[in-house]
This record gives structure tokens, C-alpha cells and sequence, in this order.
């Protein structure tokens, strides 16, 4: 299936049946650009948390994956501090054409519940979710209290 045609069928998809706390679009006149919101999982650190994600997808999707990043600061060890690009497995090496918007948010969604400290994008983060959890919770809730004042 044609890239183009295959993202406004995802696009429908999630329309029609949207994932619990994850919205996501095609921008305004390109299809291959997505900004997407994930509220942060209830009983969790990030619950409430209102978190905006870029996707840019390639040409040759789905036989690549897009690529992610926080519009929203997230200190999280799987997020690198500078770029906000996201480090998720299923981006990267784990990569299946099967994985569609939702399948890659909804993962998003769990990383940030469930940081992977092997794929070390943010050692401050890591070695503070590792060795000092109450300064990384410190963080953590610091960053979903900003991601209320975002427009």
C-alpha cells in the first residue's frame, strides 16, 4: 500500500477508535507529520501529565519507522534531554511494518511508565531513576506540572 494512503487509513482508524489518553492528526497539508497528545496513565508519576509528541514519517513507511520526539520537556532516562528524541525499541531495531500510530503511541505511553535503563538516552535520568527514586520522582512530576502551562 502506497505511504500516503496507508497513513489516512491510520489516520481514520484512530478517529473512529482512539486510543485510551493518545489524540493524533496529520498536520495541515502533509500527511507524513503528526502531532500527537499523550496524557500521562493514571496512578502513575505521569497521570495528568499532557504531553505533546511530534512523528515525521519517511517516504518509505512503513518499511521504516517515524521519527519521535517530545514538543513537551520529558526527563525521562529513554528520552534523550537535548532533542527529546524518543528511544523505544520498536522505533529502532524492533522495528515491523504492523506497528501502526496507535501501536506507537500506545508504547510511548507504557515507556514512560516503564523506563528501559539498558537503553540509556538520558544518564541524569537514569542513574536518578536507579539510585536516587525520589529525585527522579521530584523531576518527573515537575515536568508533568510544566506540561499544564503548554499551549
Amino acid at each position: 500500500m502506497d505511504p500516503s494512503r496507508r497513513l489516512m487509513k491510520e489516520f481514520q482508524n484512530i478517529l473512529k477508535d482512539p486510543p485510551p489518553g493518545i489524540t493524533a492528526s496529520p498536520t495541515e497539508g502533509n500527511i507524513f507529520e503528526w502531532n500527537a497528545v499523550i496524557v500521562g496513565v493514571d496512578e502513575t508519576l505521569w497521570e495528568d501529565a499532557v504531553l505533546k509528541v511530534k512523528m515525521k514519517y519517511p517516504k518509505d513507511y512503513p518499511a521504516h519507522p517515524p521519527f519521535c520526539t517530545f514538543i513537551t520537556k520529558v526527563f525521562h532516562p529513554n528520552v534523550f534531554p537535548t532533542t527529546q528524541e524518543i528511544c523505544l525499541d520498536i522505533l529502532r531495531r524492533n522495528w515491523s511494518p504492523a506497528y501502526n500510530v496507535s501501536a506507537i503511541l500506545l508504547s510511548i505511553q507504557q515507556l514512560l511508565t516503564e523506563p528501559n535503563p539498558a537503553a540509556n538516552a538520558n544518564p541524569e535520568a537514569c542513574q536518578l531513576y536507579i539510585h536516587n527514586r525520589s529525585e527522579y520522582e521530584h523531576r518527573v512530576r515537575q515536568c508533568v506540572e510544566d506540561s499544564w502551562a503548554q499551549d
